[in-house]
C-alpha cells in the first residue's frame, strides 16, 4: 500500500469490512489511528463500541469523530495509518443532526481525496435490498449511496467484502 493511498473498503452487514481493513492497517507500521464514528444511543450500540475496543490491541489510537471527520483527518500526522470506521454511521449522525448532507458529503470526499497516509475507510452498501417503505430510510439509502460513489471515486482501491472476502473493483 503507497504512503499516501485511500482505500475504501465497503459491504453489506456482517460482510467483514472492519475486520479486513484492521488486516491490512495493522501489516503497516504502529501507530495506527482508528477513527470511530459511532454513538453509544443504546445498550446494544455500547456492547458493540466495547467489543470493536476490545479488539484492537496495542498501538491504535482511537479517535472519537461521530461528526467532525474531517477535523479528525486533518489533525493527524502526515503517513499515519488510519482507520475510518464507518461512513454510514457518520452520515446517520449528521441525518440525525439535521445538517446539510450535500455539504457535509462534499466536504468529506474533497478531503478523502488528499490521503496524507494510508487511509482505509469502510461503509456499509445498504442500496442492494429492497426499496425502503419509509422516506427516512429511503433518503439515507440515497444519501449513502450518493456518498459511497463520491468516495469511490476518489478512492485509489476500493473493495467489496462479500462473506469475508475482498473482491478487488477499483
Amino acid at each position: 500500500m503507497p504512503d499516501r493511498s485511500l482505500t475504501f473498503i465497503i459491504g453489506g452487514a456482517r460482510a467483514g469490512m472492519w475486520g479486513h481493513a484492521e488486516t491490512l492497517a495493522t501489516a503497516l507500521p504502529p501507530p495506527w489511528a482508528y477513527i470511530a464514528t459511532a454513538e453509544a444511543y443504546d445498550d446494544e450500540m455500547r456492547e458493540r463500541i466495547a467489543l470493536h475496543r476490545s479488539r484492537r490491541g496495542e498501538g491504535w489510537a482511537t479517535i472519537d469523530a461521530p461528526l467532525d471527520l474531517v477535523g479528525a483527518l486533518e489533525a493527524l500526522p502526515d503517513n499515519q495509518p488510519v482507520l475510518v470506521d464507518c461512513l454510514t454511521l457518520w452520515l446517520t449522525n449528521h441525518m440525525l443532526s439535521d445538517h446539510d448532507l450535500e455539504a457535509e458529503c462534499r466536504r468529506l470526499a474533497d478531503m478523502l481525496s488528499r490521503p496524507r497516509g494510508p487511509w482505509l475507510v469502510v461503509s456499509n452498501e445498504v442500496g442492494q435490498g429492497i426499496v425502503p417503505d419509509n422516506a427516512l430510510a429511503r433518503r439515507f439509502r440515497d444519501a449513502a449511496g450518493r456518498l459511497n460513489q463520491q468516495v469511490a471515486a476518489v478512492a485509489d482501491t476500493v473493495l467489496l467484502m462479500v462473506a469475508g472476502l475482498p473482491l478487488k473493483v477499483k
